[in-house]
């Protein structure tokens, strides 16, 4: 086992944290360098093995896509070594300082305290070559740069798509309408529930493409369409995207099976959809034990929203840590109220 490497700060002094929290490097030399794995070990083996703790600035899922400002610049330093990341989740600080210990991770990501915004990385188990690396890599203006293109990502056109009208006519809403009735049937849905959240997916733009990876009619990931079977050179096909949305629909309902009222299994299905069905079942739990109903949606959703809270996303009964709720609940109720519209125009 190796040694216990030095604490790597983010910035020096607390008092200037804040004035100094994009400009100064997130780790200070160690003096001692009695190193027994240290860069060109990790250059060997391929990876920089990093643990941390689910939040909005150190890591978290956004469908199927790892985010954090800490992650991402976790992710340019591995691709600057050559070797891939692998980013672990621990329970609290106690779990990675063990790790380091242990010598299972070369880099920690872990809250300054509980009341900052601020985070600082500790390299493991003396590793001057590594410090030396990050030293010579890190520029002042890193950390505000990633910030800026996470929240690009976030907010601006998160899915390239043309806008279609929300009805093609009386009577017909999309020129998809064949395939959802058709399709529907896997997943025993109206097939006007299943065009609501096609067009909350896409609008119906068959070529539509998030920056996520999310692609078709029904915004398919592709480890999705690799589970489900679909080849990805046929994930923009209209036919197969929606066969295979209504395959995982069905998965997804399957898996709430203890939810026994349809309309509630179904909304939670989209829901977990949407946000992933880990989240919702954290969601649940939280619900169920503030005494609210864990199977009706209006009782779980404020749990959804609070998923993005630090007293929620650490919460031991939350097992998959921070989620931006808003996307999630904002989905679903959207979705809701298009197939009201859609019911009351077409019979």
């Amino acid at each position: 086992m190796r040694l216990f490497s030095v604490i790597i700060l983010l910035v020096g002094m607390l008092s200037a944290c804040q004035q100094q929290k994009d400009t100064t490097p997130p780790w200070a030399t160690n003096e001692n360098s009695d190193s027994l794995f240290d860069l060109s070990e990790i250059e060997q083996t391929g990876e920089l093995i990093a643990v941390t703790m689910s939040g909005p600035d150190t890591y978290y899922d956004y469908h199927g896509h790892h985010l954090g400002v800490h992650y991402l610049l976790c992710e340019q330093l591995a691709k600057h070594l050559g070797v891939e990341l692998r980013m672990e989740v621990c329970r609290d600080s106690a779990e990675m300082m063990g790790r380091l210990e242990a010598d299972e991770a070369d880099i920690a990501v872990y809250p300054f305290d509980n009341d900052s915004v601020l985070f600082g990385w500790r390299v493991g188990n003396n590793k001057p070559e590594l410090i030396q690396e990050l030293e010579q890599w890190y520029k002042p203006d890193m950390l505000s740069n990633m910030r800026a293109y996470e929240h690009r990502l976030l907010t601006e056109s998160r899915v390239r798509h043309r806008v279609y009208a929300p009805m093609l006519s009386k009577g017909v809403i999309s020129r998809y309408d064949h395939l959802f009735k058709r399709y529907s049937k896997t997943c025993n849905w109206d097939w006007r529930l299943l065009a609501a959240q096609c067009y909350q997916e896409s609008t119906f733009d068959e070529k539509a493409q998030s920056w996520a990876g999310a692609k078709g009619l029904m915004q398919i990931m592709p480890s999705t369409a690799d589970h489900l079977g679909l080849p990805r050179d046929q994930v923009f096909n209209p036919e197969k995207n929606i066969a295979a949305a209504t395959r995982f629909l069905h998965e997804l309902e399957s898996m709430l099976s203890d939810v026994h009222n349809r309309n509630e299994r179904q909304n939670l299905a989209l829901a977990a959809y949407n946000g992933g069905m880990n989240h919702v079942r954290d969601a649940m739990r939280l619900a169920a034990r503030d005494k609210r109903n864990p199977h009706a949606w209006n009782d779980v959703k404020p749990y959804i929203l609070k998923l993005s809270q630090r007293e929620y996303y650490q919460d031991t009964l939350v097992h998959y840590g921070y989620m931006r709720g808003q996307e999630t609940a904002e989905y679903v109720d959207k979705i809701r109220k298009r197939y009201q519209i859609y019911r009351r125009s077409i019979r």
